[in-house]
């Protein structure tokens, strides 16, 4: 039972030192590559953006890497970084990882989003870092 238990608190901790730095390394470098590999082969992910992206669909990994890769095209990431306890448990084998993104739109004016990342484990990964997952990405306009 003791190791079952060292084991949960193991992948916790690898979700909560990787996957949130994965993200905010992607989203600063404008690398819709870095995104993608913290995607699922296997499963959809609902990606829903507000305006001035205004997008919402579920996507396969792939059409989810065109979006991104068009989005950080015309809209430079400004600023990322985590909310003060960024990474809350939503429920078993589930977080959400919440951020303040902002960007340059294609005017040049400043957006700013609130955008949470639903992070769940796969079942059946070989390796560790490919336990955890995107399952969904949900933006809402600050300001």
């Amino acid at each position: 039972m003791t190791q079952l238990g060292f084991g949960l608190l193991s992948l916790f901790l690898s979700l909560n030192a990787t996957v949130p730095d994965q993200i905010e390394r992607a989203f600063l470098q404008n690398s819709p590559r870095l995104l993608y590999a913290l995607l699922s082969p296997d499963q959809a992910v609902a990606v829903s953006l507000p305006a001035p992206i205004s997008f919402s669909d579920q996507l396969s990994n792939e059409q989810a890497f065109f979006l991104f890769q068009k989005i950080f095209r015309t809209h430079t990431t400004f600023e990322f970084f985590p909310a003060p306890g960024g990474l809350r448990s939503a429920r078993a084998g589930r977080y959400v990882f919440k951020a303040r993104w902002s960007f340059l739109n294609k005017n040049g004016n400043q957006d700013v989003f609130q955008i949470f990342f639903l992070i769940q484990a796969r079942p059946g990964a070989a390796r560790i870092a490919d336990f955890w997952k995107i399952a969904e990405i949900k933006a809402e306009k600050l300001y």
